[in-house]
């Protein structure tokens, strides 16, 4: 029974994880139509990034006993080629000056993810020391990940606007955590259960935030059928002035 219900869970936390990794495609859908990557923030999506690349090292065998952890790599192998794919996005919408932050955020975090996937591999030589590096390294970037939102509160505050803290990922976020908290604690796995202890509370800051300020609402720019139909209809309020100011026949 205790082994159902936490594959049961694990499936679920699957599919919340795929939520949450997929969420941001609304808003680089935006980014891609207008162009800009305007005031979002890539931190996010660079996070997200290195959590996915220690959870899949994670639960590989090389690190875990055998397939114990196989849900967490198929949805974190996942995470890794959908970020990437926003990362890339961004980056080629982004300012000169935001290229070169994004080139060098995601080379750092990359280059710090391969040191230890090879450190783990060649030093330690037990799957017990090989979890708690990888896992304790994974639970900083998890903690950083679920942190990771936060970007937009300074703006969200000054503003009163949640227009750049985008609801989904908020949303999705925070019911992830919960689930992974419940697996985590169904595995006896405090390392993989420990992050959502922060992540839960945060996902419901996010939230209380986007809640009170929603009815805010999202300026979005007039589309071009929009534009011609308010033109249209200037023309016809027109012509019936002038219609009603000719003189009159005699």
């Amino acid at each position: 029974m205790g082994d159902r219900l936490r594959l049961t869970v694990g499936i679920l936390g699957n599919a919340s994880s795929m939520l949450l990794y997929t969420a941001p495609i609304l808003t680089f859908a935006r980014v891609i139509r207008k162009k800009s990557t305007e005031e979002f923030s890539c931190v996010p999506y660079i996070l997200a990034l290195t959590n996915c690349y220690f959870y899949t090292w994670y639960g590989l065998p090389v690190v875990s006993s055998g397939w114990e952890n196989f849900t967490i790599v198929t949805i974190n192998g996942l995470g890794v080629l959908l970020e990437l794919s926003f990362i890339l996005i961004y980056f080629w919408f982004a300012t000169a000056t935001g290229k070169k932050k994004v080139a060098i955020l995601t080379t750092t975090v990359t280059l710090i993810f391969v040191t230890c996937a090879i450190i783990s591999a060649v030093v330690f030589h037990d799957h017990h020391h090989r979890k708690i590096l990888i896992g304790s390294i994974g639970l900083v970037a998890s903690v950083a990940m679920y942190c990771s939102p936060l970007v937009a509160v300074k703006q969200v505050l000054k503003t009163k606007s949640v227009e750049f803290m985008p609801f989904y990922l908020s949303l999705f976020s925070f019911i992830t955590s919960v689930l992974w908290l419940a697996y985590g604690l169904l595995s006896h796995d405090l390392i993989l259960g420990s992050p959502n202890f922060v992540g839960c509370p945060l996902g419901i800051l996010q939230l209380a935030l986007y809640f009170k300020y929603r009815k805010r609402g999202i300026m979005e720019e007039p589309q071009k059928w929009d534009v011609e139909k308010v033109e249209e209809i200037t023309k016809e309020q027109l012509q019936v002035v002038v219609t009603d100011n000719s003189p009159a026949k005699i």
